[in-house]
């Protein structure tokens, strides 16, 4: 085989990634990126991701070249794109991951139809974005699981593939590889002040010293909020940094592993949800009938970190400055807009894909359906109470403290509970009252769901 195409997408990694690795197995293969005007000036644009994207893509591009190859940037429509260096390289395959947006898949079906109108093929390879490929887990007579209980019980079970091993070299034709632009040159707007380095480099640094420590104390400290008891994965997940397969064979049997493995299932999980209900990325997965309220001065104190409810406060301040949450803040911070103020999930989910380095529509916006009720929770009409929450997972007030300096001299129950300290004394620390009584906005909620 002459020439081949790696079109990388979500799986910016040498490591574990059976796309490259089977163009890498051609007489040449031409590993290309291209910056999609689509994304990138989309509704949900983030300065946040296109920053850790251009550290992966330099990180990937360095780790290429030490393999003898590069990495072709290019930038445009995809379809075009690639069509265009199959057609230059004479190149008979191209060979990318599944994924499972709509959009994503709208891409794969133009570029195979342009291909093979060619006489050249498209190659689609699973289980590189996900564990278990999205439709391979299903119940009888279903296109897919809507409970994460029984999905997970077979996703334990189901058999993964072997790991790719990293390619030993790889051949380039001869091409000019292009400059991996800036920041600036892709997206307006500024980036939050303490976000992490992208790349598989970082990624695997990481991976490795999770593995080492940190998973071991996962079942106890995930849900401590003051803790860095999290793996911060995420992101280099969403990129492909580091494969989730990898991820699940290294894990091992402590109570911590087992409960960090269920985390990674969660993700193929909703994976499976959007490949199988696509729309379900902006309409309800099961409609409550909501006639939610709209009141913009609420949703900008809200996405602004000045509720007045300190736990909420924090969450959305730590999103801000570091472009990530933690899990246990994403739950508060979600049901707090859509149970307590009950204003509609999307502006929730819009706002963090603006801001979250591991952003995606998958588990973003199917983790908001969740919490709103709209998704697969079997408990739809659960509210998080943020002041028992705040209690449970924050007791001494510390993951406040960190974000919410007005308070920082507080502490419990003042710090969970400010609006004790009467209204003056709110006013002399430049902290606002709460937007709304927790417990006449439960009711208010109840009621909206006609479960009064």
């Amino acid at each position: 085989m002459p020439t081949a195409v790696a079109l990388l997408t979500r799986d910016l990694r040498v490591h574990d990634n059976p796309v490259l690795g089977a163009a890498a197995s051609a007489d040449h293969a031409v590993p290309v990126f291209v910056l999609d005007d689509v994304i990138l000036r989309g509704g949900h644009r983030s300065p946040n991701r296109v920053a850790f994207l251009l550290d992966c893509l330099r990180d990937l591009r360095r780790e290429l070249r030490e393999l003898g190859g590069d990495l072709l940037i290019t930038r445009g429509d995809p379809v075009r794109e690639v069509v265009g260096l199959a057609e230059r390289f004479d190149a008979a395959t191209v060979h990318v991951a599944a994924d499972v947006s709509a959009y994503a898949t709208g891409r794969a079906r133009r570029l195979s139809k342009a291909l093979s109108g060619a006489g050249r093929e498209l190659v689609v390879h699973d289980t590189v974005v996900t564990v278990a490929a999205p439709g391979e887990l299903a119940p009888q007579s279903r296109d897919h699981f809507a409970v994460f209980t029984p999905y997970f019980r077979h996703w334990r079970e189901h058999h993964t593939r072997g790991l790719h091993p990293a390619p030993k070299a790889l051949r380039l034709p001869p091409l000019r590889p292009g400059g991996i632009p800036g920041r600036a040159d892709l997206v307006d707007g500024d980036v939050s002040p303490s976000l992490p380095t992208g790349g598989e480099s970082e990624g695997r640094r990481l991976l490795d010293d999770w593995l080492d420590d940190g998973v071991h104390h996962y079942a106890s400290d995930q849900d401590r909020l003051a803790r860095d008891g999290t793996s911060r994965l995420s992101a280099y997940l969403h990129f492909g940094c580091v494969s989730p397969t990898e991820i699940a064979q290294r894990v091992g049997e402590s109570d911590g592993e087992r409960a960090f493995l269920r985390q990674l299932a969660w993700r193929d999980f909703h994976h499976q949800v959007l490949a199988a209900r696509p729309g379900s990325a902006w309409n309800d997965y099961r409609t409550r009938n909501d006639h939610w309220r709209t009141d913009h001065e609420e949703l900008a104190a809200w996405r602004d970190g000045r509720t007045g409810v300190p736990l909420v406060d924090a969450g959305m301040r730590q999103l801000a400055t570091e472009g990530w949450m933690h899990n246990r803040a994403r739950l508060v911070t979600a049901s707090f807009l859509t149970k307590s103020l009950y204003l509609d999930w999307r502006e929730g989910a819009r706002h963090f894909l603006r801001l979250l380095v591991d952003g995606d529509i998958a588990n973003n916006n199917m983790n908001w359906q969740w919490v709103a009720g709209t998704g697969t929770d079997t408990r739809p009409n659960r509210v998080l109470n943020p002041t028992r929450q705040a209690e449970r997972y924050d007791p001494d007030g510390a993951y406040v403290r960190r974000y919410v300096p007005e308070l920082a001299d507080l502490a419990p129950p003042e710090i969970h509970e400010p609006w004790r300290l009467g209204e003056e004394e709110l006013r002399r620390r430049d902290y606002p009252p709460p937007l709304v009584d927790l417990m006449d906005a439960a009711r208010r909620f109840r009621a909206a769901r006609g479960k009064d």
